[in-house]
């Protein structure tokens, strides 16, 4: 048999028929470019039993010597690949005399098997022992390892010989030198060495761009892609897919309709990863419709596009649609991954749907995906904005593995239902397991001192540990230190604080300030605030009914009708007070005073009966926020049937004796309401959760978690 142009239909034969006779020592020997080529061939199929048969034929035929380097090496590059590093190791130390072929194929074998300390040992050795040059394929490998395990001292020494060499001016040195820097977030030290020299092929371009979007540097990167542009750089999928993600990034949707159209223009084939790049720059950017477009016109679809377009949904707010989709998703029979129930998991904290999460955590167990990190996270997050701290608490506690995500959920999910002193002492355990703080974990750590109203404490976390983290405080921190001075009462000290912090305040920080004057009866520096805060956003509806119940509360009834005159002026409408109760997985919608619901009336007979259980226990309707005009019997009438307490009145309807109530309402809870419940849940011996518009109020046994401050 001829060297040139051998036909691939002998190795179809002996890999499916495997017969000995073909590998006979009388046979005849093959040329050894033939052999090489058939182990290149079982060492790209990773056809390990192909490979032990040339093997035993060399063997026999006397051919693989120590003395035959190429087709030792030839043998080490298949055991490489074929993840029998061991094997390949002890032919590459009996050989007699190496190459610098022998040294690339036993390191590449190593890291690709993920053993790259090894790699910079045998580095080592090569040059000290061997006294052997290496190619720009070896310098590759090494540099890439150097990236993989952050070996910082040792990357900066090869990329010195590399210099030395000049083989950093090699494109496969180059490229992975970028790499390297990119990987250490050393933005400047990548930039360096790809502006160095000549020769610039669309992988050092896609390797740059990359590296500036994963460190954050969005500008910088679209720079590279306009010169991408500019010099006629052809675009590889690569390419497209960091260019999708860089508008997701950016958030420009009119870019990424751009580069979607220049892929249609250049008829480029579409890959998976492409496909659900563009549907994640659609999702990121606002365009849920453009989004579902792609994916409905997908010819396969699989795990992860469908993901990708319930992550887009989830994205947008559109969270039951994310849960409903998800059905379609069942029926075609593709089972979700890790990634699907994240973003199930987080749709239900975004709905806090209780039941549908705990349905959804009973299939992780029994699915196996219970011990990956992104799903612990989505669990805690969901147990946590659902009212189910104690459930969220479980999980933290049962997860083998924890990373940053995992401690900053679990502090800002305790401070969010008010416990303050556990979030704190879940913060100390952090930095006890040496986890490094992100800027959100600051953000609950503060909002529990706030809590607390630990004035000193908090500024301790704000003045001195945030910097010695390297995180720099921004409006969301110094919002929460807003409300801890302002839970202390200290309410001219915030103001002081605000006028003296050179951040910019948004609505939020101001309307903290001005609901500790509703809560402190500071009507006089209340009503400034309120004005500022209209001044800043004159639709914001909370701050009128805050100003309007202000007034009410200081029988400044003149204030109460200026307010409402305002309200209809500019033709800003109070939302109505709604609340919605799980039971058996179907949702139950209340509104204030309503009568929609089928079961009403006895909804209605229920609340006399509570409200007449807890007025022997000194409970007193708060009417001092109902409008003047109104006659004392409507006022009864109207705080009685309040939305939270027709929900609360059909969840003791409807659960078992002991269960707890989960209730969420869109509003801030009113004071007499507020009063209410705290009875209801003593004399009714059950746990009742309330998330209004502000936080988690956890009552029972007549307390309430917030200490009557919200």
């Amino acid at each position: 048999m001829g060297t040139q142009g051998v036909s691939m239909s002998p190795v179809k034969l002996l890999v499916h028929t495997h017969k000995p006779y073909l590998l006979k020592s009388s046979t005849v020997v093959h040329p050894v470019e033939h052999t090489i080529q058939l182990l290149k061939v079982s060492a790209d199929t990773k056809n390990l039993r192909f490979g032990k048969m040339i093997h035993a034929h060399l063997i026999i035929t006397n051919q693989a010597t120590k003395y035959n380097r190429v087709l030792v090496n030839s043998l080490i590059n298949h055991y490489a690949k074929c993840d029998q590093i061991m094997v390949a190791r002890r032919l590459f130390d009996g050989m007699r005399k190496r190459n610098v072929v022998s040294w690339g194929a036993l390191m590449a074998g190593y890291f690709h098997n993920g053993l790259v300390l090894e790699v910079l040992r045998l580095f080592k050795t090569m040059i000290s022992v061997d006294y052997m040059w290496p190619n720009e394929y070896i310098f590759a490998t090494v540099l890439s390892c150097c990236s993989d395990s952050d070996q910082v001292v040792e990357g900066r020494q090869c990329h010195g010989y590399a210099l030395k060499s000049g083989l950093v001016f090699h494109q496969y040195v180059k490229n992975a030198l970028v790499h390297m820097y990119s990987s250490w977030s050393d933005v400047k030290g990548a930039m360096n060495v790809w502006n160095e020299g000549p020769g610039l092929d669309v992988f050092s371009f896609n390797i740059i761009v990359s590296g500036l979007l994963e460190n954050g540097y969005a500008t910088e990167a679209l720079g590279v892609l306009d010169r991408m542009v500019d010099e006629c750089i052809v675009w590889d999928n690569v390419t497209y897919v960091t260019a999708f993600g860089l508008c997701s990034r950016l958030k420009d949707l009119r870019l990424g309709l751009q580069i979607h159209c220049r892929m249609f223009r250049t008829g480029i084939e579409y890959d998976s990863f492409v496909n659900c790049a563009i549907i994640d720059m659609y999702g990121k950017c606002g365009s849920i419709s453009n989004a579902r477009n792609v994916f409905d016109r997908l010819q396969t679809k699989n795990v992860v596009s469908w993901t990708a377009i319930l992550a887009a949904y989830f994205q947008n707010g559109c969270f039951e649609e994310a849960l409903n989709f998800f059905l379609e998703m069942e029926v075609e029979g593709l089972m979700p991954n890790e990634y699907t129930f994240a973003v199930l998991l987080n749709s239900c904290a975004g709905i806090s749907a209780l039941g549908h999460g705990k349905l959804l955590h009973a299939r992780i167990k029994k699915s196996g995906f219970g011990d990956h990190i992104i799903v612990g996270n989505a669990l805690i997050n969901m147990y946590s904005k659902s009212g189910g701290i104690e459930a969220a608490n479980k999980v933290f506690l049962q997860m083998i593995y924890r990373d940053s995500f995992t401690w900053s959920s679990m502090i800002c999910g305790l401070s969010h239902h008010g416990l303050g002193r556990e979030a704190l002492g879940v913060f100390q355990e952090m930095l006890a397991a040496k986890e490094c703080p992100q800027y959100v974990t600051f953000v609950g750590v503060l909002s529990a001192c706030a809590h607390l109203g630990s004035v000193q404490e908090g500024f301790y976390y704000l003045n001195h540990l945030m910097k010695q983290t390297g995180i720099k405080p921004g409006v969301e921190h110094y919002t929460c230190v807003v409300g801890l001075l302002c839970k202390a009462g200290q309410l001219d000290v915030a103001e002081a604080f605000m006028k003296s912090t050179p951040v910019k305040w948004d609505v939020v920080a101001w309307r903290t300030l001005l609901s500790a004057c509703h809560v402190h009866q500071n009507y006089g520096l209340g009503k400034k605030v309120a004005e500022l805060v209209l001044q800043m956003d004159p639709g914001d509806v909370g701050t009128y009914i805050l100003l309007s119940n202000m007034y009410a509360k200081a029988k400044i009834w003149d204030g109460v009708v200026k307010i409402r005159k305002l309200m209809r002026e500019r033709n800003v409408k109070k939302e109505p007070g709604a609340s919605w109760i799980e039971i058996r997985n179907s949702i139950h919608v209340f509104v204030s005073e309503g009568k929609t619901h089928p079961e009403s009336n006895l909804i209605y007979e229920k609340v006399q009966e509570l409200l007449t259980m807890i007025r022997p226990m000194g409970y007193v309707p708060d009417i001092a926020a109902v409008f003047h005009d109104v006659e004392d019997e409507q006022k009864l009438e109207y705080v009685s049937y309040h939305s939270e307490k027709l929900a609360i009145a059909y969840g003791l309807m409807k659960t078992p004796s002991g269960a707890p109530i989960h209730v969420i309402k869109n509003l801030r809870m009113c004071v007499d309401c507020h009063s209410a419940v705290k009875l209801i849940s003593k004399v009714t011996n059950r746990v009742i959760i309330i998330r209004d518009a502000n936080r988690f109020h956890s009552f029972g046994d007549g307390v309430c978690s917030c200490a009557d401050y919200w």
